[in-house]
């Protein structure tokens, strides 16, 4: 189970996560959490259409792709979240007049798909060396009908909730730099996922930074 129990304990599925594992893209990550899982790739900076040129930043274009059949309104929906908490941490003054795309490919999807994307595109921009002022990570909580807290649930555990609730949490000060909520929760509700959130972001930042000091003291 991946209760939050009464003494504020975060209970989280297993991660993993894989860094420049494509060739073509600038950077590349996948992140598994738990049956959940993303493989991200990230492209440019690099030219872009005059239409869609802005004069003084990169443009930022996020597509996920379903692991069956074509994106619908499900995936246009998460495809802002992702792009709002990339455009909040990305420094895209620094490249004016070009583009980045990022592409999320569901591999599986066994609940807190959201936030599985959050993690693997955050992981993707890191290993295309972008310039950032934070990073970022999504947590998933879901409220039970007994008014239990759920972190990092399961597709079951999200069906069978009254409220569903992501967080993109930023590494510096932990705020929230974006929230996705769907379903009937009180304010004090989502006050606590939200600290049950900043709280679980500890943990997955410190699987970031234990995966890239593992990746690193392979190649030296």
């Amino acid at each position: 189970m991946m209760e939050v129990c009464g003494s504020g304990i975060v209970n989280l599925r297993e991660f993993g996560c894989e860094q420049s594992l494509l060739s073509r893209p600038d950077g590349s990550a996948s992140f598994i959490q738990g049956d959940t899982s993303v493989l991200a790739g990230v492209y440019g900076p690099a030219e872009v259409k005059v239409s869609k040129e802005i004069y003084d930043r990169a443009t930022l274009e996020v597509l996920i792709q379903p692991k069956v059949g074509l994106p619908g309104v499900k995936e246009r929906s998460q495809e802002q979240s992702v792009r709002e908490t990339c455009e909040a941490s990305l420094l895209l003054s620094l490249h004016p007049r070009s583009s980045l795309t990022l592409v999320l490919q569901v591999l599986h999807d066994d609940g807190s798909l959201l936030s599985c994307c959050l993690n693997a595109a955050c992981m993707a921009l890191m290993d295309a060396g972008l310039p950032m002022s934070c990073l970022f990570c999504g947590v998933t909580c879901a409220i039970d009908t007994a008014g239990q807290i759920i972190t990092d649930p399961t597709a079951t555990q999200e069906k069978e909730s009254r409220a569903l609730m992501t967080f993109a949490i930023d590494s510096t000060e932990h705020r929230v730099m974006m929230s996705s909520t769907k379903g009937s929760f009180s304010v004090h509700e989502l006050q606590q996922c939200i600290a049950v959130s900043q709280k679980a972001s500890e943990k997955i930042f410190q699987f970031y930074r234990d995966s890239v000091r593992r990746r690193y003291s392979k190649t030296l």
